[in-house]
């Protein structure tokens, strides 16, 4: 894999677009090949929910973006369990359905947010990844949208002065610079592979993973912590 593009520069805002397309081509196929019974199962990343809700929630976060839906309160667990049950009789073909035309739709709205909503899209693929895992798939937190997904983790971490880190991948042909670029604090340094940086700064288990991580704790990382 090489280097993600406009890592250490200036804000991409066609980045999460690219993202979520790059995602929805290869996450609703497979969604719409799985039986009905694969949409109850529990997605261990989101404690008491099924793959359904997984999706329910995310398609209705997408749907909020491309509607300009930002009620006070909204993202919050409480107004996420109300978006989930306000789906609650829908098909699991219709969450499919939002789901797609979110992130065909939501890509141009994030472009014109100055970053305000960079973290959606970065959210939306990794809850991609916490799905393709509940349904024991390949290429959970990786797959096609990994280099975008990449250079949005360090977007989002430079904008939000997260610590500073050099990540030395193992699948990357030149580090990773993520977090405050200041230089106020000597950059901690990861080496290992890229599905398991995206764990740590998103809360995931690191699933048995080998990996180093020097000059900062793993909670520090965690964007949702």
């Amino acid at each position: 894999m090489t280097t993600p593009a406009d890592v250490h520069g200036v804000r991409d805002p066609e980045l999460p677009g690219r993202l979520l397309a790059t995602e929805r081509d290869a996450l609703v196929p497979l969604l719409r090949a799985r039986p009905e019974a694969d949409f109850a199962r529990p997605v261990a990343a989101c404690p008491g929910w099924t793959v359904r809700d997984v999706l329910a929630h995310c398609s209705a976060a997408l749907t909020r973006v491309v509607e300009h839906r930002f009620e006070e309160g909204v993202f919050s667990p409480e107004s996420n369990d109300r978006d989930i049950a306000e789906r609650a009789d829908w098909t699991h073909a219709q969450v499919v359905d939002e789901l797609e035309r979110g992130m065909t739709e939501a890509g141009p709205v994030i472009a014109a947010s100055d970053g305000a909503l960079d973290g959606i899209a970065l959210g939306e693929w990794v809850h991609a990844g916490d799905v393709r895992e509940a349904l024991g798939e390949p290429g959970a937190y990786a797959g096609a949208g990994l280099p975008h997904a990449l250079a949005l983790l360090a977007q989002v971490t430079r904008a939000r002065g997260g610590v500073p880190l050099h990540a030395d991948l193992d699948d990357l042909d030149e580090p990773l610079r993520l977090g405050d670029p200041t230089g106020e604090r000597p950059p901690a340094r990861f080496i290992g592979d890229a599905p398991t940086l995206v764990r740590l700064y998103t809360g995931r288990p690191p699933s048995g993973a080998t990996y180093e991580l020097a000059g900062a704790e793993e909670r520090e990382l965690n964007l949702y912590g």
